[in-house]
C-alpha cells in the first residue's frame, strides 16, 4: 500500500494551482515526484581513481592506502581534496602512530569506511549521525548505533527500537537481540559517527584530531549535491550542531534528544523520526523511495492510510531563521532543547500512533 490516500501526486513547484492549506508536504517545499528509475538507479561513476593516485606523493600513497583501497569510489570522487589536505594528512600520521605503538583501534581498518560502501554517495537519502564508534570487543563495524552479530543491542539503539515500535507496531528487533543495521545503511541510511576510530576501551580518544572536520565535510557534501532531498536525523545537541547549516527549504532536519536512556525519557520515544521521514520521502521520490525500516522482519511500508495522513499534518518545515536549536554549548541548552520538544510534542498528540500519558510529578 502506497503512503498515499489518493493516487494523484501533489502539487509541486511547477502546479499552477495553489496548494490546500491541509495538503502534501510537498508543499511546502516544492519538490516533485520522479520515477523510481532516477531515485534508486546508480549512474556511473565519472572519476578517474588511477590517475587522482599518479598525483598523490609517495607519502600520501602511504598514508592515504586505506581510503584509496577502502572508501567507496562514489565517495572519493567527492572527498579526494579533503583526504589530501594538510589536516587530515596529520590525522592519518596521528593514527600510524597509534598503530605502530600497538594501540588497539576500533572498528578494524577494513570497516573505518564501511559507511561508504554499504551507502554510496548516490544513494543517500537518510543520514543518521553518531558520535564515537563503540570502544569495546566485537562492536563497532563503521555505522553508526549499529553494533556487529552476535553483538546485543546496546541501551540507546534499544531505544531507537522502542521508537520504531511506536511508528510501525510491526517493527520487530533482530533476532537473539541483535544491533546489526546494515540494511538500513544499503536501503540509503548513511549511518555517519563524528569520529571514525576510538582506542580500545578509551571513549573519546580520537576526538579532535581531524575526523570531525572530515565528516562534516560528508555532511556538507550531501546536503549540496544531493539535490533532491535527504532526511538528517540529529539526536541530541551534537548532532544538532553538526546540520546547523543545513538548508532547510532543500531538506528535511528532524531533531530530538538522544536515545540513550540519560536523555530519551525527555521527548525521544514519542518523536517519530521514522514515520516523519518516510511520509516525507515519498513526496520527493514516490513510494518506492521510502525507507524499510525492518532488520529481518517483513517489510513495513505498508501501514495504515490514516496514520500516515495524520503524520503528513505535523511535518512542518522550519521557518526561517528558526534554527536558535542548534546553538547547544552542553547538557543545560540540551535540556532546555528537550523542553522545547516536548511542549511542540503536547501539541500533536492527538495524531501519535500510540500516545504515552506523562508520568505525574511524584512518579
Amino acid at each position: 500500500m502506497s503512503l498515499k490516500r489518493k493516487a494523484t501526486d501533489p502539487p509541486t513547484s511547477s502546479d499552477p494551482k495553489k496548494p490546500k492549506a491541509n495538503g502534501s508536504i510537498t508543499s511546502f517545499f516544492g519538490a516533485p515526484k520522479s520515477a523510481r528509475t532516477s531515485s534508486t538507479a546508480t549512474p556511473a561513476i565519472t572519476f578517474d581513481k588511477e590517475k587522482w593516485i599518479k598525483t598523490l606523493t609517495a607519502e600520501q600513497k602511504d598514508l592515504l592506502k586505506l581510503e584509496i583501497d577502502t572508501l567507496h569510489e562514489s565517495w572519493l570522487k567527492e572527498l579526494k581534496d579533503e583526504v589530501t589536505s594538510a589536516g587530515f594528512l596529520d590525522l592519518k600520521r596521528f593514527l600510524k602512530r597509534e598503530r605502530e605503538s600497538g594501540k588497539k583501534i576500533f572498528p578494524k581498518e577494513e570497516d573505518v569506511y564501511s559507511w561508504s560502501r554499504h551507502t554510496p554517495f548516490n544513494t543517500v537519502k537518510v543520514v543518521i549521525l553518531g558520535q564515537d564508534p563503540y570502544h569495546n570487543d566485537n562492536q563497532a563495524h563503521g555505522l553508526s548505533f549499529s553494533v556487529q552479530s552476535p553483538t546485543a543491542a546496546p541501551p540507546s539503539l534499544k531505544n531507537i527500537y522502542k521508537a520504531l515500535v511506536r511508528d510501525y507496531p510491526a517493527f520487530t528487533p533482530p533476532p537473539n537481540n541483535g544491533g546489526l543495521l546494515t540494511p538500513w545503511a544499503k536501503r540509503g541510511v548513511l549511518l555517519l559517527n563524528t569520529c571514525l576510530t576510538v582506542r580500545a576501551h578509551d571513549a573519546n580518544s580520537h576526538s579532535n584530531r581531524g575526523w570531525e572536520k572530515f565528516t562534516q565535510k560528508v555532511i556538507d557534501l550531501v546536503a549540496a549535491k544531493r539535490n533532491r532531498g535527504v532526511v538528517f536525523l540529529a539526536w541530541g545537541a551534537p548532532a544538532g550542531k553538526r546540520v546547523g547549516k543545513v538548508d532547510r527549504k532543500k531538506h528535511l532536519v528532524l531533531m530530538s534528544v538522544h536515545p540513550s536512556p540519560l536523555s530519551a525519557s525527555r521527548g525521544w520515544f514519542d518523536c517519530g523520526h521514522f514515520l516523519k521521514t518516510n511520509v516525507w520521502l515519498e513526496d520527493r521520490y514516490g513510494a518506492e523511495g521510502c525507507i524499510d525500516w525492518s532488520l529481518g522482519g517483513k517489510s513495513l511500508l505498508k501501514v495504515e492510510e490514516k496514520v500516515v495522513e495524520k503524520t503528513k499534518e505535523v511535518v512542518k518545515p522550519v521557518k526561517k531563521g528558526g534554527n536558535a536549536e542548534d546553538e547547544f554549548e552542553d547538557d543545560e541548552a540540551e535540556a532546555a532543547m528537550a523542553e522545547a520538544f516536548e511542549a511542540e510534542t503536547k501539541k500533536i498528540e492527538s495524531v501519535k500512533v500510540e500516545e504515552v500519558k506523562p508520568a505525574s510529578k511524584d512518579d
